[in-house]
């Protein structure tokens, strides 16, 4: 159901979805979803790991010298609870090796992990109330991404940053246990918290890698602020000056697709785990290069690389066309699929390695980038799914073709609990974590909703 302002028959949207969450229990949720939490802990963690040592996360430390009862995970130093969620949320999502909520897309881990989890040490909550808040935070920001799909992006706004300080917001109030009206308060300020431009893609700089971060750090302050009594805007959704309007330059949404089922049905259980540290939307493009590159194809042979993309991702992932082919530095790499398709066929695969300053200038995979360009297919389902497809003109006149209608490690191809593990430790061996560190990470997350007090010190570097 569409609808644009509140009519004054039904409460707010917002006061309808603190309805929704204050009905739900940790002990009465579904098991896929509490896999899919633990999941979310498991991957966030092993990323911050393996971001531990990145020059960004030095700055991200250095910018919150207040020290507080929270975990900086793989730092020794204890921080604020808004400083922990700040460090947390930005490492986890710096290297762009996080989950995606396919029909949004946003990140809801790297947000509501770090949120959750800096509210806990703050205030001495439990495993049960930590995988409550995890479930509706995340449950929250994706569904959040629905109601005026793609509009955000096509506005200039990174729909993490814009739905993720909403989406702390409910976690950390769940977790808190605030009543209807402190949860709806908790709403409104954080709508006054939302942002995010996507100017990062001109030069590759580092905002999106804070995005997470910050949204995390701003939903907790939001939760923890209306339940001090500080009030927010119930109408933050759908109002004349709402979120809405504000990022998506439009009122009339599906509000139904945030509200209508929410606790009944998990939209989560969808979420999709990476296998490469990069842009979502490139990584099927990959897998699609990968398998051309196993059915024997060299670069040498290749005269020209013709990908079928949707419409929504040109001006993110294509274009300027040139610069995609020849990104400026390692993290604007990661938003360049010309350059992922040239490296994947260059080098078999694509990890860490691929997105170093020096490995974008290696001139070998300039030369087969400038080869890669692309034509849109009016029909692409994006965003409700993720697809790939690579034809290669051969120098011999030869054509070869590989098409994916899905992303991997989503819905349609999820990754196994074992992949997902391996996927850990391999981040937490970037990390330089030993194995004893690793299994006792993983042994914490198998026991975090049982606690009667969750202790994350042994997170700590």
């Amino acid at each position: 159901m569409s609808r644009s302002p509140t009519d004054g028959v039904e409460p707010p949207v917002a006061t309808q979805l603190a309805d929704r969450i204050g009905s739900l229990r940790a002990d009465h949720l579904p098991a896929p979803v509490r896999e899919t939490c633990e999941q979310l802990l498991i991957d966030v963690i092993g990323l911050c790991i393996a971001a531990r040592r990145t020059d960004y996360v030095a700055a991200a430390l250095a910018a919150w010298p207040d020290a507080g009862p929270a975990t900086a995970i793989a730092h020794a130093r204890p921080l604020g609870a808004a400083g922990a969620a700040f460090v947390n949320g930005t490492a986890a999502h710096g290297e762009d090796f996080d989950d995606t909520f396919e029909g949004g897309p946003v990140h809801a881990g790297a947000v509501i992990v770090p949120a959750v989890l800096a509210a806990a040490e703050q205030e001495s909550l439990g495993g049960a109330a930590v995988l409550l808040g995890m479930a509706v935070g995340a449950e929250t920001i994706c569904r959040l991404s629905l109601v005026v799909p793609k509009a955000v992006h096509k506005a200039g706004f990174h729909p993490t940053a814009v739905f993720g300080a909403l989406g702390a917001a409910a976690g950390v109030g769940a977790a808190l246990g605030l009543d209807r009206a402190r949860l709806t308060h908790a709403l409104g300020l954080a709508g006054s918290m939302a942002g995010g431009i996507i100017e990062y893609l001109a030069d590759g700089s580092w905002t999106k890698r804070m995005y997470p971060g910050w949204a995390a750090q701003s939903g907790l302050r939001a939760a923890l602020l209306a339940r001090a009594g500080f009030k927010g805007p119930a109408t933050v959704l759908e109002g004349t000056h709402g979120l809405f309007q504000a990022f998506a330059h439009s009122r009339d949404g599906n509000y139904a697709a945030l509200t209508g089922d929410f606790g009944a049905r998990w939209v989560i259980e969808t979420l999709a785990f990476k296998p490469y540290p990069c842009g979502t939307m490139m990584q099927p493009y990959v897998d699609c290069a990968r398998r051309l590159t196993s059915r024997g194809l060299a670069p040498g042979d290749i005269a020209e690389i013709i990908c079928e993309v949707a419409e929504g991702t040109v001006h993110r992932l294509w274009e300027p066309l040139a610069a995609k082919q020849a990104p400026p530095n390692g993290y604007a790499a990661k938003f360049a699929t010309p350059y992922g398709i040239a490296a994947a066929l260059l080098h078999g695969n694509l990890g860490f390695d691929a997105f170093t300053d020096a490995a974008v200038a290696d001139p070998a995979v300039r030369a087969l980038a400038a080869k890669i360009r692309y034509e849109i297919d009016p029909a692409n389902p994006y965003p409700n799914a993720y697809t790939g497809h690579v034809r290669v003109r051969r120098t011999d006149g030869g054509l070869l073709e590989e098409r994916q209608n899905h992303l991997r490690g989503g819905a349609q191809a999820p990754l196994a609990r074992l992949e997902l593990e391996e996927k850990f430790a391999n981040n937490a061996c970037h990390g330089g974590w030993s194995d004893r560190q690793t299994a006792a990470v993983l042994a914490l997350t198998h026991a975090l909703w049982t606690q009667p007090r969750v202790d994350l010190r042994p997170l700590r570097g």
